[in-house]
């Protein structure tokens, strides 16, 4: 009986250690931390702030509003709107454009639910609660994410190729990757 546990003990030693080893793909990649979304650091995430000034009038400072931006505080979209020769002011206005009427009016045509986050948050906690990852995905921690969304995936190949037998113009698409 002590011989057989020893057997089974060792090899689950063995198969995580071996499961260990390979980085390249399965199991191994998880165990080097390579999940999905934790690939390294984000060198995109590291943003400059704007150099300090110094006021013409210290006694006009405003008021300090805990929360709000500070005035060194980058913005990355307001700068690349800029850059494109947008507008970077009109991100921080909740007033609807002339241009996007139409738009939000056909968005809404049928009616809109205002707790639509909340809503969609617990629908996909149960859907993901149903269809979560197996016994050894999670004792491996397998990110099944891909698997679990597949059936609701968009087929974007499948859709065009559709489209343009029935003769519709498409953009094209992008080459098949080797994965």
């Amino acid at each position: 009986m002590k011989i057989a546990g020893l057997k089974i003990i060792t090899t689950v030693a063995l198969v995580g250690a071996l499961a260990g080893c390979d980085t390249s793909k399965g199991v191994g990649r998880f165990f080097a931390g390579d999940e999905v979304g934790q690939a390294g650091p984000d060198e995109f995430g590291i943003v400059p702030t704007k150099p300090l000034q110094l006021p013409d009038d210290l006694t006009a400072l405003p008021e300090p509003t805990p929360g709000a931006r500070n005035l060194t505080d980058p913005l990355p979209e307001h700068d690349a709107v800029a850059a494109l020769g947008g507008r970077p002011e009109r991100l921080d206005s909740t007033r609807v454009g002339a241009g996007e009427g139409a738009l939000l009016a056909a968005a809404e045509r049928n009616g809109t639910a205002p707790n639509i986050r909340t809503v969609l948050a617990e629908e996909d906690e149960k859907f993901r609660d149903n269809n979560g990852p197996l016994l050894f995905e999670r004792l491996f921690k397998v990110n099944t994410y891909l698997k679990t969304y597949d059936k609701q995936t968009l087929q974007a190949r499948r859709t065009n190729e559709l489209l343009r037998r029935k003769g519709v113009k498409t953009p094209s698409v992008s080459p098949e990757s080797d994965r």
